[in-house]
């Protein structure tokens, strides 16, 4: 990558953007709670922590009639109360401040309908040029489309686009959109960079 070649810089949100695993377990604990049902396990929350909320709770329950019920509920739930859980990054505020507006700032996350409240709480509103969720784009993370969107949104090609992921389904999302893709905080994942903390990533845009 040639840093003077990237003109967006895309986060993923649960995992980049924020510590959120104390909120989505508490989330995930009082579905599972209102309806006496076993608390989830480590592999369950896993696949919860990166996908849709619609594809974790199809994952966690298999009987049909109770996967309807929580469903039901839990969009009668606000996910609001569970947000103060989640810790922002240390670094990204200032990380925001640094890259625009030579860069726009972007956000592609399998989050729903809770990224405006997400932002708002935490006092991140007007800091992102574009945010695109899993409700705005026909398929979710790993497929490619959120990046896509994000691409023509901004008119830059594949190559002038960066996206800061932690998961594989992060990473497949950026290789099939053919955007460079730096891993963040999972040594595993296949990327052309790896960094620990936002504050990283000055250096590596040779800033």
């Amino acid at each position: 990558m040639r840093s003077n070649t990237i003109k967006v810089v895309s986060f993923d949100c649960d995992g980049v953007m924020f510590d959120s695993s104390l909120a989505n377990r508490a989330y995930y604990d009082h579905l599972m709670t209102h309806f006496d049902l076993p608390a989830i396990t480590d592999r369950q929350f896993a696949y919860a922590h990166m996908h849709t909320v619609d594809q974790a709770l199809a994952f966690i329950l298999t009987d049909p009639e109770i996967l309807a019920a929580v469903q039901a509920y839990r969009r009668e739930v606000s996910y609001r109360p569970f947000i103060r859980h989640m810790v922002i990054e240390p670094h990204l505020r200032q990380l925001l401040t640094q890259l625009r507006p030579a860069y726009k700032t972007a956000i592609a996350t399998n989050r729903t309908n809770t990224m405006a409240h997400v932002l708002e709480d935490h006092g991140l509103q007007g800091l992102f040029d574009k945010v695109v969720t899993a409700s705005d784009v026909p398929h979710a993370k790993p497929h490619p489309d959120q990046l896509l969107c994000l691409l023509a949104h901004f008119g830059v090609g594949s190559s002038e686009m960066l996206f800061i992921g932690d998961s594989e389904l992060d990473a497949a999302a950026a290789r099939q959109a053919d955007v460079p893709f730096v891993a963040f905080g999972n040594p595993r994942l296949a990327a052309m960079a790896h960094i620990q903390s936002l504050g990283q990533l000055p250096r590596l845009l040779g800033h």
